[in-house]
């Protein structure tokens, strides 16, 4: 017979500081590493003696593995324990990054970053829960405010620190890092949290759903991770890995709707409050972050902008997030959390029109305003949504609705940072395609435009390459342009999504009334 889940009361003074700091620090220092190896990939590459594209396994790797550990946390939660897996999820994790940085070998390399990204999954989903058990019901938001800002900023700050480390230290040291964090964490988290674990059940193994959650999600995100390489389906790898993920998903669904103990609970969707909120966050989530990856690269590939300078344009963002998130935090019990949503997301609409205004000689004040301006709607992206999606949840029910939660955000990250980087290049092809159409004889301007660089010295040959090289930048950025514009709309669409749900306000918050019953 199953055990009734406990329940414990909220942590107070020095506790609660301690607690709330030791979630933080592991969440920062996972977060973190979706991002900070990726701009030390040719450094990487160069050392351990392969290409650039196999050194972007370095990434894929770990992406793959994280993807899907995520959605496992509430079937190991009740296997384990909260408290026990979250801190085996930090050792492990210092563990993995002390073999990444000692790697001699890429297969070394990749093996580390699969144990890396593995460990890694059930951190973000467990913080959620152990800070909303921390907090009393009426300062959940708040806790979810913290709990934001270190998730919201760690991935600004990944490619920063990155690019510091690898021009003043060397590569190793991007992993090291985590070490003296983890430890930290790991300490602080046993002290406070080891009295407070959750229930354990020792349910079956969900082999099939297993199998199967590992087949689709693997496929999938090697398929997003490669697919620019590869030309997408005109590659057979590309379209065997897609054949494989629709199959083995569409297995995967219907298996862990019918399954006695299935590893990831699907019947979550059937509640309005957990799909609205789940689905507005994660198409959300993989706008901002295709944007993310787009902005940098646009920067450095046709304004010559260097990585460290690129990142630095994007550093702004945190500056609003941390001093406002607190704020939403405080604020969030006294109103509707769909307010606030979708106050974030026109802001955010906001954001993405003005950089689609931009011009090939667009100025920095005109690249931080934008900035400045997204970190407003960040304060109030995730605290909300997150609130919402978990409203009307009993405690022992968190883990598995946030690891599903946040498991269906990283893999819209993916998807969006794939489907922004292909559609940029369709459309630079397309607009460059228009452009030199009209260079040729019989157009008046094009004629007087190379008599007059002929004038200045250029022959017919170079004047035509000159006006080429200034067609590619031009059409570069009118497709970056085109996304920036997409990405404003679709923000504005899915304020729907957002008045979808019905969040319960009684007691203070539905994140806070969840919170209460969390063990």
């Amino acid at each position: 017979m199953a055990q009734a889940p406990v329940s414990h009361p909220p942590l107070s003074g020095g506790q609660l500081v301690v607690g709330t700091i030791a979630v933080s620090l592991a969440v920062f220092m996972n977060v973190l590493d979706t991002s900070i190896a990726n701009v030390a990939i040719p450094t990487i590459s160069g050392d351990l003696g392969v290409s650039a594209d196999q050194g972007t396994w370095v990434i894929t790797s770990f992406a793959v593995a994280n993807a899907i550990s995520v959605p496992l946390t509430g079937w190991l939660t009740d296997r384990i324990g909260q408290v026990r897996l979250f801190l085996a999820s930090i050792l492990l994790f210092v563990v993995s990054s002390w073999m990444c940085g000692l790697a001699p070998t890429l297969p070394f390399l990749l093996a580390s970053r699969v144990i890396q990204g593995a460990v890694a999954g059930p951190m973000i989903p467990l913080s959620q829960a152990l800070l909303l058990s921390s907090y009393p019901r009426a300062k959940a938001p708040m806790a979810l405010a913290l709990w934001s800002m270190t998730t919201l900023i760690a991935p600004v700050a990944g490619p920063i620190l990155g690019g510091w480390i690898s021009d003043n230290y060397s590569w190793p040291w991007i992993f090291y890092v985590n070490i003296p964090v983890g430890i930290a964490a790991a300490a602080a988290t046993w002290t406070v949290y080891r009295k407070r674990e959750s229930t354990v059940r020792r349910a079956p193994i969900d082999g099939v759903g297993l199998t199967l959650l590992v087949l689709w999600v693997g496929s999938l995100q090697i398929m997003l991770d490669k697919g620019k390489d590869l030309d997408w389906f005109s590659s057979t790898s590309i379209i065997v890995l897609a054949l494989v993920a629709v199959i083995a998903f569409a297995f995967f669904v219907v298996w862990e709707l019918t399954a006695e103990h299935p590893v990831v609970d699907l019947s979550l969707f059937g509640r309005r409050n957990f799909t609205g909120g789940t689905v507005a966050l994660a198409v959300g989530y993989g706008l901002y972050f295709g944007n993310l990856v787009l902005l940098p690269l646009w920067l450095q590939t046709q304004l010559g902008y260097t990585a460290t300078d690129a990142g630095l344009v994007l550093a702004p963002v945190g500056l609003f997030a941390i001093l406002l998130s607190p704020l939403t935090g405080k604020f969030l019990p006294r109103t509707d959390p769909r307010y606030i949503a979708t106050a974030a997301f026109l802001v955010f609409a906001l954001c993405f029109w003005m950089r689609s205004r931009y011009t090939t000689g667009v100025d920095t004040w005109a690249l931080t305003l934008p900035t400045l301006v997204q970190g407003i709607g960040m304060a109030g992206l995730f605290i909300p949504l997150v609130s919402i999606t978990l409203s009307g949840l009993p405690g022992h029910r968190i883990p598995a609705a946030s690891g599903l939660s946040n498991f269906v955000r990283i893999m819209c990250g993916g998807i969006g940072t794939s489907i922004f980087q292909t559609a940029w290049d369709h459309r630079n092809s397309m607009h460059h395609a228009q452009l030199v159409e009209q260079a040729n004889l019989y157009n008046p301007t094009f004629n007087q435009t190379v008599t007059q660089l002929g004038q200045l010295g250029l022959t017919d040959q170079q004047a035509s390459g000159l006006i080429n090289n200034l067609a590619t930048q031009q059409a570069a950025q009118l497709g970056v342009n085109d996304l920036f514009y997409l990405s404003s709309a679709i923000f504005v669409v899915l304020i729907g999504l957002i008045w979808i749900t019905k969040p319960d306000r009684s007691g203070g918050g539905d994140a806070g009334a969840a919170a209460s019953a969390a063990h």
